[in-house]
């Protein structure tokens, strides 16, 4: 046995340095927890939803103080009022507008039934193709066409949902044609520069456009990517809004250009 063991002096001289070890070791961490609390090594930053929600609501009580400031409740309660009071002594009326009529309806059958349109006065104003085309008209169909790229190609050339638009005959050809394409859409194959392309779901019509805005896009086709046309006038248009309504066009209702 060692009889150092027994020692009590060497014992409490044990206690003392483990004692001083632990002191040294708890010294080092705080030390190192102040350098990091220093420096922010350990600070727990903002989440991203609590900034984003902090700026949500601080936008949203902008806009209610704004909206206090503007209208009182009780003028909010007397206009909420107002309107239910109004609504609730209206009498429904059927929708008479034909491009939200039901298909399968009797309006929608009628519509289909009635007998096509005589467009030969309707291409007979047709201008002269050499005439300078009214700038404004151009920006117009400008930005109608941004919707009409996603299927012809930005640039006319065509695309996975509908044919070219550069170069095409019917394009260049009786006004009256595409006419009544935007405003009814068109369904079935269509041969254009020789190339027969046929679209499961044609073409939808875009009879929500004004008379204005269908001129300027048919304008701005027949006289954009190499096509050189007269220009469309909306009074053609308007001519042709009776064809709204009807189902989807075919080549065979169309004039052969």
């Amino acid at each position: 046995m060692d009889p150092t063991r027994d020692n009590p002096l060497i014992r409490i001289k044990a206690f003392i340095d483990g004692l001083g070890i632990l002191t040294l070791f708890a010294v080092i961490l705080l030390l190192i927890l102040g350098i990091g609390a220093f420096f922010g090594w350990f600070r727990k930053g903002e989440e991203p939803e609590d900034a984003a929600g902090k700026i949500r609501y601080g936008i949203s009580d902008e806009v209610k103080a704004a909206q206090d400031a503007f209208l009182s409740k009780d003028q909010i309660h007397a206009a909420v009022d107002g309107v239910a009071k109004n609504l609730s002594e209206s009498k429904p009326v059927a929708i008479e507008k034909p491009e939200q009529m039901v298909p399968g309806s009797d309006t929608a059958k009628a519509l289909a039934d009635a007998p096509a349109v005589d467009t030969t006065a309707i291409d007979a104003v047709t201008g002269d193709a050499n005439a300078p085309i009214d700038p404004a008209q151009m920006e117009i169909g400008k930005a109608q066409y941004l919707v009409c790229g996603a299927c012809h190609g930005q640039n006319g050339e065509g695309g996975a949902a509908g044919p070219p638009l550069a170069g095409s005959e019917w394009v260049t050809g009786p006004i009256s044609n595409l006419i009544i394409i935007q405003l009814r859409g068109l369904k079935g194959p269509i041969t254009v520069k020789g190339v027969e392309y046929n679209f499961p779901a044609g073409m939808m019509p875009m009879a929500y456009q004004t008379d204005e805005q269908v001129a300027g896009a048919l304008t701005y086709i027949r006289n954009s990517f190499g096509n050189k046309a007269s220009a469309v006038k909306p009074e053609q248009v308007t001519a042709l809004r009776g064809e709204v309504g009807k189902p989807q066009a075919t080549v065979e209702e169309l004039t052969k250009p």
